[in-house]
């Protein structure tokens, strides 16, 4: 592992990120895959401090449904919901604002306040799409990845998992041209990603990593808020937790820095700290 410290000058901005903002500022440490030696293809791991607005940031929870067809997907999403909803509630508290897409169940939230704050954002224009190269994922997901041979796809699910809570504020949406509209009302220019699976929906979805990297917004992975759809029994037959730790990799070569749920709370920590120590001295 090397730490660059001019890594955070080849992270992705999007328009107007770089402007000064009056809200304090979290230093969040991020990692990320560099290739030393252009045409090698070896990649080495790299940190990088990047400062990021809570004023200007948003958290998208990505279909952390309350029921998967797979049902060793359902109690690994079970278990990251318990570990996400107190960092959920310190990043609101913090004036982040929370996105919740379970997608396939806006009917379970039609007509609630999340729904209409998504539905109503002023529409607009996304810009041209950044002309960005989508390499093969470093697993085989072909089979739908269930761990749980017995299980077949079908729609198990019909709304987010009970764990989250959905405040007053949160938006609900499924719909990425809605999320877009609601980035842009808030100013929004940085979206960390929690949730499942980094493999498929995290990636994939229309406000996945993916879309809104090729809008220009900068995505970042919460990496231990996150699974993959992946079985051991497929290419390249390692442990589930392996092949998780593989997609995280390349989604870190390739699309956007991770974090973990422990630095991102403990960015806010001292982010809230430091007015009373500056003025201490």
């Amino acid at each position: 592992m090397i730490t660059l410290g001019l890594l955070s000058m080849l992270l992705p901005m999007s328009a107007g990120a770089g402007s000064v903002s009056a809200s304090p500022e979290m230093q969040l440490k991020l990692r990320t895959r560099v290739q030393l030696f252009r045409g090698s293809d070896a990649w080495t791991e790299a940190q990088a401090e990047q400062s990021f607005s809570p004023a200007r940031s948003a958290i998208i929870i990505t279909d952390m449904w309350d029921r998967h067809w797979c049902r060793g997907a359902t109690v690994r999403v079970h278990a990251i919901a318990l570990k996400m909803e107190p960092v959920l509630n310190q990043a609101r508290a913090a004036g982040i604002l929370i996105i919740h897409a379970p997608s396939d169940t806006m009917s379970s939230y039609a007509g609630t306040e999340g729904r209409k704050l998504a539905e109503d954002a002023p529409q607009v224009t996304p810009p041209p799409e950044l002309n960005l190269s989508n390499p093969p994922l470093p697993i085989d997901d072909s089979d739908g990845g269930c761990d749980s041979p017995s299980d077949k796809e079908h729609k198990a699910w019909s709304r987010e998992t009970p764990v989250l809570t959905i405040a007053r504020g949160d938006v609900i949406s499924d719909n990425g041209r809605e999320i877009y509209n609601v980035l842009r009302e808030h100013g929004i220019t940085t979206v960390f990603f929690m949730g499942v699976h980094a493999n498929m929906c995290i990636l994939d979805r229309t406000f996945g990593i993916r879309q809104l990297t090729r809008w220009g917004i900068r995505c970042v992975l919460v990496r231990d808020l996150t699974d993959a759809m992946y079985d051991s029994r497929s290419r390249p037959w390692v442990s589930h937790a392996a092949g998780t730790e593989l997609v995280i990799e390349y989604i870190e070569r390739y699309w956007a820095p991770t974090t973990t749920s422990q630095e991102f709370l403990q960015a806010l920590a001292h982010m809230r700290s430091a007015p009373s120590e500056q003025a201490a001295r």
